[in-house]
């Protein structure tokens, strides 16, 4: 199981954008981790504030992060050194099954479909109670977040 410092010692995400509490399995395809959702974020004060939702593109970017550090823990295992983090490249089919709201603890699955070359192919889901709340697939490629021109 991961913490927080080992997950921001794999990718550069910080709170307040940080989607990732804990990570609680992982191997060279598969991750899966978990976030509480918290009645206190902000986001809830303006979206659908009589019935809170968290929206969508955060539950996403929840799994788009998952998917880096399933990413970035492949790169330190397999000893690539290749300067660069992983960036989304690519959404494609989203499908948005449940909501999510304030208290639920969601845990987020990716898995790595392809790789080829410095271009990875994830399907993941967000799940809430153990049913399937958010489905998508998505694309990753490193990027040198050096230069403002590398992505």
């Amino acid at each position: 199981m991961l913490g927080r410092t080992e997950i921001e010692a794999l990718i550069p995400h910080r709170e307040p954008f940080l989607w990732i509490d804990r990570v609680l399995s992982l191997s060279e395809t598969r991750i899966e981790a978990e976030k509480d959702i918290g009645a206190d974020l902000p986001v809830f004060r303006g979206h659908y504030p009589h019935f809170p939702i968290m929206p969508g593109v955060l539950l996403c970017e929840a799994l788009f992060q998952a998917g880096a550090l399933l990413i970035a823990h492949r790169l330190r295992q397999d000893g690539e050194t290749k300067a660069g983090v992983p960036v989304l490249t690519r959404i494609g089919v989203a499908k948005f099954k449940l909501p999510v709201g304030p208290g639920d603890t969601v845990r987020l699955e990716a898995r790595l479909s392809e790789r080829l070359a410095d271009a990875w192919f994830l399907k993941g889901k967000v799940l809430v109670n153990g049913k399937t709340a958010v489905k998508v697939d998505f694309a990753c490629a490193l990027a040198d977040l050096k230069t403002p021109d590398s992505c």
